[in-house]
């Protein structure tokens, strides 16, 4: 009884690991006939676990979501990840994050094992997460579910999305990973129409449909798919850049602002020339309140030079009352 007891808890995990198991590949896997295989998913049926059998060369077996939620079983190392996950999601800007999540999170630490329970809380004191931003968008706790579903079966969606300003549009992806940003949710995937790689906006995308077909996955251009989010938005920022000489040696610039001041060149022995960049004029006027007072400088590009005037003059009539 024991060792039949211990087979259908592997066959459970395996079923849990993967969307469909071909027949003969799940019996090898468990060392059993395909006969013994199928009395032990009868045994998996009586217990509540939906599990599909297909035929043919594409057939198999696949766990299927059922009317109620049947155990899991995790290991001592996914049962961390999930506590310490279900602690950062409430910061994550999920719809009714903080609500569902404090609930899920006390009924799973009420039965994880001690020595886990302290393993949770060792690595929670060493996790800092970074809250949305004001404004965040609200994400479908569902949407996300079944998104990190696809990603991990590699099997191909479709969606509506919707841009501002733009008309919605069908879209059919191999969905990679989803990238938790400061302020929403991305899928990173494969866009079968334009043959590239794409990031989407889950709270953009509407009307998900699971095909059922499989892809093999592709290497991503960059080292992960969060590199790659991330080389999305450097790509969509405008960066203006200005020069200014500030009136020190080059040597005296190197010390001071240190690894701020590279591009810095030497104009003479007294003056420096040096080129800032940043996300707009308004980022380069906070570059400019940055440096020293002992050290003065002078702003020799027009457009910024006009845009610190008129910053001047605000400053000066809010101090002056006016």
């Amino acid at each position: 009884m024991a060792e039949t007891t211990s087979r259908i808890l592997a066959l459970l995990s395996l079923l849990q690991t993967h969307r469909q198991w071909p027949g003969p590949e799940l019996a090898a896997r468990l060392e059993v006939t395909q006969r013994t295989l199928r009395r032990d998913v009868e045994r998996l049926r009586e217990l509540g676990y939906r599990v599909e059998a297909t035929r043919g060369s594409t057939g198999g077996y696949r766990l299927e979501a059922g009317s109620q939620l049947p155990p899991l079983l995790l290991s001592d190392d996914e049962a961390v990840t999930m506590a310490i996950g279900l602690r950062a999601a409430v910061t994550q800007g999920l719809v009714d994050g903080d609500v569902t999540t404090t609930s899920a999170l006390a009924k799973f630490e009420q039965v994880l094992p001690p020595a886990l329970r302290s393993r949770v809380n060792a690595l929670a004191a060493h996790v800092e997460t970074r809250a949305p931003e004001t404004g965040a968008a609200p994400v479908s706790q569902e949407l996300l579910g079944r998104l990190a579903l696809a990603c991990r079966d590699r099997e191909r969606i479709r969606f509506r999305y919707d841009r501002p300003g733009a008309d919605p549009t069908r879209r059919v992806v191999e969905p990679h990973a989803l990238v938790a940003s400061a302020r929403t949710w991305f899928l990173v995937c494969w866009d079968v129409d334009r043959s590239d790689w794409r990031t989407f906006r889950v709270d953009r995308m509407d009307d998900l449909l699971l095909t059922r077909l499989r892809f093999e996955p592709r290497a991503l251009p960059t080292e992960s798919a969060a590199a790659f989010v991330e080389r999305a938005f450097e790509g969509l920022r405008t960066r203006s850049s200005a020069e200014i000489h500030l009136h020190a040696p080059l040597a005296e610039v190197l010390a001071r602002f240190g690894p701020w001041a590279k591009g810095a060149v030497a104009v003479d022995e007294r003056t420096t020339r040096w080129t800032i960049q940043a996300d707009g004029t308004p980022a380069l006027l906070r570059i400019l309140s940055w440096i020293p007072e002992d050290m003065p400088f002078t702003i020799v590009d027009p457009g910024l030079a006009e845009a610190a005037r008129r910053h001047s003059r605000r400053l000066d009539e809010a101090v002056q009352g006016r």
